[in-house]
């Protein structure tokens, strides 16, 4: 496997050759980039025009990861050229949340299903329940097939994100990769490092991903108390302090839930995936090191140890926009760890997101994860 990775700034215009991409002739090229780049109307026709025969696939970010670190208001371009492995990308309509779980179901059913080895899906961070999404995926798919991938970001505005796709952009499509190939090695890993503050709270009330009441009392009023002066710069703020969900029995189900937005008038609280309705929830909480120390971990887990490999290897890294706001300055840290352990012959891309989606740690299943790193590692056997 051959990978060319390079970063674009500025518009879109005749600087934007790529042509080491290019030379490597890649048949997929993955497209992580600002925001402004994806609203840009000339941002995937340059592209096209750079990379005529090559498949793009990607989304837009609250930050762009690469083999240079973190970047903003950028576009990483990443080429792969594969020795035996193939691919397909499929794509689905995605109009509001409420059918996230019946597009996730068309995206998957659209895979050819003989020897699909694994899948990363990238879908809007908006409008969009991704656990239900990821549901009628893994019900199409079922549960032993590594799903990967992430939720478009924006900044951390979270008001309209994108996909790239093999029609352009949109802004109400979910995008899919399918991998095959006997050659072929995907590995995956995920990890937080959020810590738990304040008392556990029982769900009450809750419609799927829409928190209304904890212990019987509003949301939004308990989730205000705890926030005390960050309670004014919701919903933004409340990506520091997201919630562990637990089951009935009070035990970590090893998932966290982002919000995403804010209803003073009922009273609720939006957040990134579904919620158990007999379960309960706490606050939680991070320093930069312990979400360092969580990139690591992930990354130990999705590296594989046992095989040799032909060529380069890619890691794709998609953090949530949350664990960015709390590292501020110190962000490229977690992904500097990262390399480090996966080495140089691994070529590093990825993005900040509004949700990850990977198999939890140490668990097959996959679900939707908020302020986790995960990483998606793949290469050639000889």
């Amino acid at each position: 496997m051959k990978i060319a990775q390079e970063i674009l700034y500025g518009t879109p215009g005749a600087e934007w050759k790529l042509e080491d991409v290019a030379a490597i002739s890649p048949q997929l090229v993955l497209i992580f980039a600002s925001i402004a780049h994806f609203e840009n109307p000339d941002f995937f026709p340059r592209l096209r025009l750079c990379l005529p025969h090559a498949h793009l696939l990607g989304c837009s970010t609250a930050g762009e990861i690469s083999a240079q670190g973190v970047s903003a208001q950028s576009v990483v371009v990443t080429g792969i050229h594969f020795d035996s492995a193939r691919f397909q990308i499929v794509t689905a309509s995605l109009p509001d949340m409420e059918h996230s779980a019946q597009a996730g179901r068309a995206l998957a059913a659209q895979l050819n299903k003989d020897g699909l080895r694994a899948v990363s899906v990238f879908g809007q961070g908006v409008g969009i329940n991704g656990s239900a999404l990821i549901d009628g995926i893994v019900a199409e798919l079922g549960q032993d097939l590594p799903v990967t991938g992430g939720l478009a970001g924006d900044n951390g505005s979270f008001s309209r994100t994108y996909t790239l796709g093999p029609a352009g952009v949109s802004d109400a499509q979910i995008v899919a990769l399918g991998l095959y190939g006997e050659s072929l090695t995907f590995t995956h890993g995920s990890y937080g490092g959020w810590r738990p503050f304040g008392p556990v709270r029982k769900v009450t009330r809750c419609e799927d991903n829409i928190l209304y009441e904890l212990d019987g009392a509003p949301a939004l009023d308990i989730y205000k108390k705890y926030l005390g002066d960050y309670a004014a710069d919701l919903p933004g703020s409340g990506l520091l302090f997201p919630f562990e969900m637990l089951g009935h029995l009070r035990e970590s189900l090893g998932q966290i839930r982002t919000i995403l937005g804010i209803n003073e008038q009922d009273g609720s609280l939006i957040l990134a995936g579904s919620i158990n309705p007999d379960g309960y929830l706490r606050l939680m909480h991070a320093q930069t090191n312990e979400l360092v120390d969580g990139a690591e971990t992930a990354a130990s887990a999705a590296l594989p140890k046992d095989a040799p490999y032909s060529g380069q290897a890619l890691a794709m890294l998609v953090s949530c926009v949350g664990r960015k706001l709390v590292m501020g300055g110190r962000v490229d840290e977690e992904v500097e760890v990262v390399q480090d352990l996966m080495g140089q012959h691994t070529v590093i891309c990825g993005f900040y997101s509004n949700g990850e989606i990977c198999p939890g740690y140490q668990l097959q299943v996959c679900s939707l994860h908020n302020q986790t790193m995960t990483i998606s590692y793949m290469a050639e056997r000889m």
